[in-house]
C-alpha cells in the first residue's frame, strides 16, 4: 500500500486524485494527508476518513511515501523544498514553473524520486512517443503542424501538451524547428524549419490535441481526445505508484511508461 500526501485538494485536480482514491478505483495506494493554503476553505475538513485538511506541509510530508503535486508554482517550490529534507517521492504536474521552482525540484531529485509531467494522460504520452517517431521516420518531406481544442475558460494557449508534442517533433526530427503560434496576412510560403501550432478554444472540451505530418501526396494524422479530466488523475495515481521505491533522480512519463 502506498501512502500518498496531496498538495492542493481544494483544486481541481486534488479533488480528482481524491475523489478516484475515494472510490476504490486504485486499491494499492491511500491518502494519509492533505496539505492546502491557510485561507483554503477546506482547512479542518475531513476529505476522506480520518484524513482533517492542514496547511502544515511538514507534517502533512511525513506521514507519505509519496505526495501528489498539482498546485502553483511558488507552492511547489515550496513543497520540493520540504521533500527533499523528508525524502519523500514526488508527483508533480504543476505547469508554468519557474527556473527558481525548477531547480528546487532538481535539488529534490539528488534525494528522492521524482515524476514531473506537464500532461500525465497516458495516451498523450503514448502520443508523444509516437510523434516523436513519425517525425524521424518521415524525415524533412514531411511539413509538422499542431492543432489543440479546449474548452472555453482555458486561459493559456497553445496548451502546454500542445508545446510538448512540439518539443518531441524536434526531437523526432533532430533539427532546429520553431513554433508558429499564428498566421494572419500575407506572410508567404511556409517555411521548412516551422512548426505551425495553432489553439482552438470552445464548449467543455476536456482536451484534444492533433499532430500533423504533410507530405507529397499523403498526410499522416495522429489524435489524442480527453473525454474527462479524470485521466490526468489516473496517470498521476499510475506514476505515484511507479515511483514508489524508484532510485533519487527526476523522470517524466516516458520512463513510468517505458517509452
Amino acid at each position: 500500500m502506498i501512502r500518498l500526501a496531496v498538495l492542493g485538494p481544494s483544486g481541481r485536480m486534488g479533488r480528482l486524485v481524491i475523489e478516484l482514491v475515494g472510490d476504490h478505483c486504485d486499491p494499492d495506494t491511500a491518502i494519509v494527508s492533505a496539505v492546502d493554503a491557510p485561507d483554503s476553505p477546506l482547512i479542518g475538513r475531513e476529505v476522506v476518513p480520518g484524513v482533517v485538511v492542514t496547511s502544515d506541509l511538514d507534517a502533512g510530508l511525513t506521514r507519505a511515501d509519496v505526495y501528489i503535486d498539482f498546485t502553483t508554482p511558488e507552492s511547489t517550490r515550496l513543497a520540493a523544498q520540504a521533500a527533499r529534507a523528508h525524502r519523500v517521492a514526488g508527483v508533480i504536474g504543476t505547469t508554468g514553473l519557474d527556473p527558481a521552482t525548477d531547480r528546487a525540484i532538481d535539488e529534490l531529485a539528488t534525494h528522492a524520486p521524482v515524476v514531473v509531467a506537464a500532461n500525465f494522460s497516458l495516451g498523450v504520452n503514448v502520443l508523444s512517443g509516437l510523434v516523436k517517431r513519425a517525425a524521424r521516420a518521415l524525415g524533412p518531406e514531411f511539413d509538422l503542424e499542431i492543432v489543440e481544442i479546449h474548452h472555453k475558460h482555458k486561459r493559456d494557449a497553445p496548451s502546454g501538451t500542445a508545446l510538448a508534442l512540439a518539443e518531441s517533433l524536434v526531437a523526432g526530427r533532430g533539427t532546429s524547428l520553431r513554433n508558429r503560434p499564428t498566421r494572419e496576412g500575407d506572410v508567404g510560403a511556409r517555411s521548412p524549419d516551422e512548426i505551425g501550432v495553432m489553439a482552438v478554444r470552445g464548449g467543455d472540451v476536456a482536451g484534444e490535441h492533433t499532430v500533423y505530418f504533410l507530405g507529397p501526396n499523403e498526410r499522416l494524422e495522429l489524435t489524442h481526445r480527453s473525454g474527462s479530466r479524470r485521466i490526468f488523475a489516473q496517470g498521476a495515481l499510475h506514476a505515484a505508484r511507479w515511483v514508489a521505491g524508484q532510485p533519487a533522480g527526476r523522470y517524466d512519463m516516458n520512463h513510468v511508461l517505458d517509452l
